[in-house]
């Protein structure tokens, strides 16, 4: 069996880090595939791994051999999956790997926004502490979480870690559910639709897949239901926000500020308007790549290769 890793740099760069697949077949690794190399690259593999090299029905049309398609990662919108369906080849993703990862940058990027740590540290090696009379200097206001709300917007896995972190903080937490599931009777997160979320949270932090019903979820109507004081948090996918709006909204003050972890084009266009936009942090697709969260994420991806080869594919999506 021929498995071929089209761009496993991301998550290891070690060709030797992917030495556990070759227990199932011939491996070939590639640091990244360019878009006019897949078709080379991928000629005559029974099985391919991917985490962001898009893999679509023209392709699929070219490589009869091909059977399985395990992407590193939890978001599969890189794969034509009704056209891999269509043909009978498997799409396995990694559920959970990221979980607490995530969850963590998520608060990361919003103790950010409201104490501003960076900018104070900075001050003081400025010489800004030393050069003034009081014992405490603020460059910026100081935001207290316990009471503030916290609007979720997916709630699987991490969406429901992040609640867990939200009450830690003391915060209260309402959800809304874009997959449009219902909230079971028993679920002590409030459900609200999208417009109402908006309305009343101090924070919302986005969590839901990238699919067509959720692409451009956040535009300029919705963002001018928010309170001037809200934040906004984006770790799931950059296309859920349309990122001129966003920006808009944020250098025109209609929302304190963002920040965002994914943007619509990685890495970032430098025409990208939310590089002129006021209040905002952007940290470069960092929240799922903890040492440990990728070492997880590598021994999910031979789990779900071997169970491929058992003939019984496992966290098969579609």
């Amino acid at each position: 069996m021929k498995i071929v890793v089209l761009d496993g740099r991301t998550l290891n760069d070690d060709p030797q880090a992917w030495a556990g697949l070759a227990a199932y077949g011939e491996v070939a690794y590639h640091d990244v595939t360019a878009p006019e190399e897949v078709r080379e690259r991928a000629a005559g593999a029974e099985v391919l791994i991917i985490n962001k090299c898009p893999i679509r029905a023209d392709l699929m049309a070219e490589l009869p051999e091909l059977k399985f398609i395990a992407v590193t990662a939890t978001g599969f919108d890189c794969v034509d999956v009704d056209a891999a369906t269509e043909r009978g080849i498997v799409v396995s993703n990694v559920r959970g790997y990221s979980t607490d990862s995530v969850a963590q940058v998520t608060f990361a990027l919003l103790l950010e926004l409201t104490l501003h740590v960076g900018l104070h540290s900075d001050a003081v090696f400025a010489g800004e502490w030393a050069g003034q009379p009081d014992f405490s200097i603020r460059k910026t206001p100081l935001i207290e979480l316990a009471g503030k709300t916290m609007g979720i917007v997916g709630l699987g896995q991490i969406g429901r870690r992040v609640a867990v972190i939200a009450r830690a903080f003391g915060m209260d937490v309402i959800a809304h559910r874009p997959s449009g599931t219902p909230a079971a009777p028993s679920d002590p997160i409030p459900a609200l639709t999208l417009q109402q979320l908006f309305a009343q949270a101090d924070v919302v932090t986005l969590h839901c897949p990238l699919t067509p019903r959720t692409k451009g979820l956040v535009d300029r109507e919705l963002l001018k239901t928010a309170k001037p004081s809200m934040f906004l948090i984006n770790t799931g996918r950059g296309p859920l926000i349309v990122e001129k709006d966003l920006a808009e909204a944020l250098n025109a003050g209609e929302i304190a500020g963002a920040a965002v972890d994914v943007v619509s084009r990685e890495p970032i266009a430098a025409d990208n308007p939310l590089l002129k936009a006021r209040n905002l942090v952007i940290t470069p697709h960092i929240a799922w790549a903890t040492a440990e969260a990728r070492e997880r994420l590598m021994a999910a991806t031979v789990e779900n290769v071997a169970a491929y080869a058992s003939g019984s594919p496992i966290n098969v999506v579609g």
